[in-house]
Formats: structure tokens, sequence, C-alpha cells
């Protein structure tokens, strides 16, 4: 029952992300104005990615447990997030973004790195998502976030095939680099 009244009256179906690279331009805008427009407001509910309240020691704990040369991982910047986008939670041709029940506060950035880093199997599908949300994912926090989400896919309890893995290897690689470099 849950699910049919969540999803009977949404404008589209889910994008598949095998077609992400054929969405107009104007799906593009209402993702970024949605998330620009969400990121404007406040609130004091906690963000809970994958049901887990996320913290700044859950945070640090994940990122150092698989990227253990990441000296800081201070989060600076905290603001509303969705905090479960992935493609199964967009809909296609006409955006809608739903499946609410984790949203809160979190880590600036976390929004863009869950969209990106389910990218990850499909390249250019991955540098879409990351030149959209250059703004939230370039940042220092971003970054962060982006590797946050890469303990998932190269962190000790990862599945070994995972099709994002190659991509996640370099890009944390670039990315842990970066943020070394200051």
């Amino acid at each position: 029952m849950w699910r049919a009244d969540e999803t009977e009256l949404l404008p589209g179906e889910p994008v598949d992300p095998n077609s992400v690279l054929a969405l107009p331009d104007e799906w593009w805008e209402a993702l970024n104005a949605s998330l620009d427009a969400l990121t404007a407001h406040h609130t004091t509910r906690i963000a809970t990615p994958d049901t887990i309240a996320i913290t700044q020691v859950g945070v640090t704990e994940a990122i150092k447990a698989t990227f253990r040369e990441v000296s800081d991982t201070t989060i600076r910047e905290w603001s509303p997030a969705h905090a479960d986008l992935n493609w199964a939670n967009v809909t296609a041709s006409r955006f809608c973004l739903f499946d609410w029940e984790d949203w809160g506060m979190a880590p600036r950035g976390l929004d863009a790195a869950w969209l990106w880093g389910n990218s990850l199997a499909f390249p250019e599908v991955a540098e879409r998502v990351r030149r959209e949300r250059s703004q939230d994912l370039e940042g220092r926090d971003g970054k962060l976030m982006s590797l946050f989400f890469c303990t998932n896919i190269l962190g000790p309890h990862a599945h070994p095939d995972d099709p994002r893995r190659g991509l996640a290897q370099s890009e944390s690689k670039r990315i842990v680099a970066e943020l070394q470099a200051g």
C-alpha cells in the first residue's frame, strides 16, 4: 500500500540511468533549482542516509576506514538534503524528486555526491552530474561527501564486482589528491 500511495501520483517513471544523457536541459534545470531551493532552508531534522543519522563522527569513521590518508574530515557547512538522491527517486520526462523519508540536515554536497556516486557505472552520466552540481561537489565538503559515498563502493564491506568500482577508485584518488593539496 505504501508504494502505491507514493508512486501512483508521480508525473512520470523513475529515471533509467541508461537514458540520463537524453534528459533535456529543462530537466537538469529543474533538478538544480529544486536542490538549490532545498539547501536554502533550515530544519532541526537530521538526515538519515541508509536509515542512519549522519553525524560528523560517522562521516569521519567511514572516510578514515577507507581513505586513511585524508587527515581532516571536518564538515564546515550543513544544509538540508534529500539524503537518498538516486535515479530511482527522480522522474522523467518531467522532473520530480520523491521518497523523502531520509531528508534533513546533512553536510553540503551529500545529495550531489549520492547522485554522482550512483552514476559511476556510467562515466558520461557521472560527469554530467559533476558539471551540473559543481558548486556542491567541487568544494571541500562536497569532496568529502564524494569520498563518503565511495566508501560504499571501495570500503571493507563493498562488493568486489560493483560496476562503479573502477571509476570510484580513479575519482577517489583525484579527490584525495585535491584535498591534500588544500
